[in-house]
């Protein structure tokens, strides 16, 4: 149930299921002692630095110290709850327990205890032995080892399972549910920088392999190897300091599959490029955008070109990253339900009560309008979001210079914009030759019972969401691939 090296990597000692505790000898495979005093199953094995001890904490809150040389066990505590982790610090003779009480305390080698306790149901050293982490039910602590003086903390969404420090100390690695979260803690305050997604059950075991990769382990009965990046931000973007934690909304998502890409940008203008495949994001911009209404990412020949629209705002602002350049299109409405790029990105799509229009994205010039038919009734499915106004639907959706326009649960129309400065040709709702202009309709609104997602062109159920990912706020979904973001932050 828990296994933990020796600090010059010499000797491995294990906790069992059978209340044994064991010592192996790393070269040669063998057990060179077996320990057997506990009356239960032994949840946490630690040894010292100097391998004279091991610490070992078991079922019934039974927290034992082994003498490796004699064999002798001493007691030295019995909680009242069951007891999780024990661990020693990589420098010194000092170790750490933590219990169900949601109490984690430090002691001495002899088993007597340092200080009070502070809060937390699991622990894990720095490989310095200068600082600890400790986590509750949805918040990480980090602390000086010596004052116990909290030097940074951070919550998250859902529980954390487990936390890591990296080698160097830089990064905190926690688990939580299904996900991986990296936090860089060098700064004033702790940022999120990558968040791994890949394994379909919870991540009950986490470790660092180098101090740019993570070994995870999960209930899906799977071990993945995660790829720790560390390149910086694309230079044109206004920013390149790490990504702070999101716990805002997202405002925009959307799908690049032919190049196994998604994006997304959420309110406070921290754009990410996320690997479809992995699940994992490849990188990070900090923008200085704000009062996101409604916005499009694409990455067009290695440029990353946004567009995006504040609330009731004149304009649509374009923002070239690679090469650091801003533009802005004069519109003739400030009441806009959905914005587009053309496959290309030569143009940007605008979805008004009314209308479609389109604008040429380097010139700001009109190049196409056309009329909306639509039934007043059925509007407001069309226009549903939050009380700031975003399109809640993939109510616009792009195909190369197709463009399909989905009202809730009445109609499609979609329209061939075809090249520059020509008439869009008007398509039928049954064009076979549309295979990823597939629309999702979201029928119900509770975070409790599930959510029928159906085609909006045949009507057919395409799959489920239920629990929490049954209220996205912003959606697209190609026929193959679903991206959601959602009120909390998340994807």
């Amino acid at each position: 149930m828990s296994l933990a090296y020796s600090l010059d990597g010499v000797f491995l000692v294990s906790g069992s299921s059978d209340k044994s505790i064991k010592l192996w000898d790393v070269q040669t495979g063998g057990v060179i002692k077996t320990f057997c005093s506990h009356t239960g199953q032994v949840y946490s094995v630690s040894i010292s630095a100097d391998n004279t001890t091991i610490a070992s904490a078991s079922e019934g809150g039974v927290l034992c110290l082994w003498n490796i040389k004699t064999g002798n066990c001493c007691t030295i505590e019995r909680y009242r709850d069951y007891a999780n982790t024990i661990t020693f610090s990589p420098t010194n003779s000092q170790l750490l327990s933590s219990s169900g009480d949601g109490d984690v305390q430090q002691w001495d080698i002899n088993g007597f205890k340092i200080g009070s306790p502070v809060p937390g149901y699991n622990v894990a050293f720095s490989l310095d032995g200068t600082q600890f982490v400790s986590w509750t039910e949805e918040t990480v602590t980090i602390r000086n080892t010596d004052s116990k003086m909290t030097t940074a903390d951070f919550n998250l969404d859902s529980e954390p399972s487990y936390c890591c420090f990296s080698p160097n100390g830089r990064f905190i690695a926690v688990a939580a549910d299904h996900a991986i979260y990296l936090w860089d803690i060098t700064g004033p305050e702790p940022c999120l920088i990558q968040t791994f997604i890949g394994h379909s059950n919870t991540v009950i075991s986490l470790v660092f392999s180098s101090p740019y990769s993570l070994t995870s382990a999960s209930r899906d009965k799977s071990i993945k190897i995660w790829q720790i990046d560390t390149s910086p931000a694309d230079p044109g973007a206004l920013s390149t300091e790490p990504t702070p934690f999101t716990s805002v909304p997202i405002r925009s998502v959307s799908l690049q599959a032919r190049d196994s890409l998604a994006f997304s940008i959420d309110s406070t203008g921290v754009v990410k490029i996320w690997d479809i495949l992995t699940g994992c994001c490849k990188k990070f911009y900090q923008t200085q955008i704000e009062r996101i209404h409604c916005a499009d990412i694409q990455l067009v020949n290695e440029r990353l070109i946004i567009v995006w629209k504040e609330v009731l705002e004149k304009r649509i602002n374009v923002w070239n990253a690679k090469q650091g350049k801003l533009q802005t299109i004069s519109v003739p409405t400030g009441y806009t339900y959905g914005l587009r790029m053309i496959g290309d990105g030569s143009r940007v799509l605008q979805l008004c009560s009314d209308s479609i229009w389109a604008w040429d994205i380097w010139t700001g010039e009109s190049v196409g309008e056309e009329r909306l038919k639509r039934d007043d009734t059925c509007f407001v499915n069309f226009q549903r979001g939050s009380s700031e106004g975003f399109t809640l639907f993939d109510t616009l959706r792009i195909d190369g210079s197709k463009v399909l326009v989905c009202f809730g649960e009445s109609s499609v129309q979609g329209w061939d914009f075809g090249t520059p400065g020509s008439t869009p040709i008007q398509f039928s709702e049954t064009s076979s030759d549309r295979p990823h202009l597939n629309f999702i309709d979201v029928r119900e609104w509770s975070d409790k019972s599930p959510v029928r997602i159906e085609g909006a062109i045949t009507g057919k159920e395409v799959f489920q969401l239920c629990g929490r990912y049954a209220n996205p706020v912003a959606i697209q979904w190609d026929g193959q691939h679903l991206i959601a973001g959602y009120e909390s932050g998340r994807y």
